[in-house]
Parts: C-alpha cells; sequence; structure tokens
C-alpha cells in the first residue's frame, strides 16, 4: 500500500486525493466503514503503540482533475493508525 495525502473540507469530508503527483477529486458521496484488525494472524502480541483493534477505510469515486467528464475511479483507503494518514488499498478504473 502506497501512501496518499487526503484533502478534506472544514467538515472533515474528502474532497481530494493527491496520488502519484497528480490531483483526484471526489465525485460523489463518500463510504465510509470500520473493520477489525487481524494482528494476531502475523505476530503474537499487539504492537507497541497500536492502542486500536478497528481501521477506518473510506472508499472513494475520484476523477481526475478538475474535468466534470473523466471518468470516476474508485479509491479504497486506509487510515495508518500510527500516524494518521492515509494509505491506498487499491484503485479500480470504471468501476464507479
Amino acid at each position: 500500500m502506497e501512501y496518499v495525502q487526503v484533502k478534506m473540507s472544514p467538515e472533515g469530508i474528502p474532497t481530494a486525493v493527491l496520488c502519484e503527483g497528480r490531483e483526484w477529486v471526489v465525485g460523489a458521496e463518500m463510504v465510509r466503514w470500520f473493520e477489525r484488525v487481524s494482528w494476531w494472524e502475523e505476530q503474537r502480541r499487539m504492537p507497541k503503540g497500536l492502542g486500536r483493534v478497528d481501521v477506518e477505510v473510506l472508499q472513494l469515486q475520484v476523477r481526475l482533475g478538475r474535468n466534470p467528464h473523466s471518468a470516476l475511479t474508485t479509491m479504497v483507503l486506509e487510515r495508518d493508525g500510527l500516524g494518521g494518514g492515509w494509505r491506498r488499498r487499491v484503485s479500480l478504473a470504471g468501476a464507479a
């Protein structure tokens, strides 16, 4: 997974994603959910500093740049619990 920068509105709603030097503008309402972290599958103890058992996930419909006619792409982002940033799990072109 690669790190991305998510621009937010004053209300905390994602407006754009900066990824690989390009800006992807959010073109539809986001979907947000939380998933259980299965840390025990890879480690015997919960990692130090990891005081969470859930991870926040965003599914965004984004378009490249500010062209309202460009195709929507689905991006799935996961919040990094330690640093608070976002990582891109997957992008699905034409899945909108």
